[in-house]
């Protein structure tokens, strides 16, 4: 079989491609994020849905990132990454740290994205595969230290307070 890419060009791509993320992760211009695919590119978020085209992923991104919990992640850096030439594609494990709570302590979450590629610089589609609970866990327990530090906010109390109870640590039924 043939590939359309080499894999040193996936993996300029892919460091571009990390580049913008990390620029984006500090400007937040999520629009400069979604520059980055294709016009007609498809987009797979488990918990969301898939989204097709720039602009309906442009329109998400930004709706997300701007919302708690997005809004108080603070990078997204690839741990580890693998090229596909065959497939166009790169499979990375992608880090979510959530801003300090005030103390210190670290809360963060993984996620495994499928880039493929299209060519000059773009990407015609991505999908990110989750545990939506552990997602959802992590952010739990982020609110409960920021309240303990005096740091929560006005959207993640509204988050604790609309879907919290959702995420809370289970306890277990005492024996009789």
């Amino acid at each position: 079989m043939r590939t359309r890419f080499s894999s040193v060009e996936l993996a300029e791509a892919f460091a571009a491609f990390q580049q913008t993320v990390a620029e984006v992760a500090v400007s937040r211009d999520w629009d400069r994020w979604a520059d980055q695919f294709t016009e007609d590119a498809h987009y797979i978020e488990h918990a969301y849905g898939t989204f097709t085209g720039r602009e309906a992923i442009r329109a998400w991104v930004t709706k997300t990132m701007t919302s708690f919990p997005g809004s108080h992640m603070t990078e997204y850096p690839a741990l580890w990454h693998v090229c596909d030439p065959e497939t166009a594609r790169v499979i990375c494990e992608v880090d979510n740290p959530m801003r300090d709570p005030g103390d210190g302590t670290v809360f963060n979450a993984t996620n495994i994205t499928i880039l493929t590629y299209a060519g000059d610089g773009l990407w015609s589609a991505e999908e990110d595969v989750y545990n939506p609970m552990e997602f959802g866990q992590m952010t739990y327990a982020w609110c409960e230290r920021a309240a303990a530090c005096g740091t929560l906010d006005e959207p993640a109390r509204d988050w604790m307070e609309t879907y919290g109870a959702m995420f809370a640590p289970r306890t277990k039924p005492t024996d009789a």
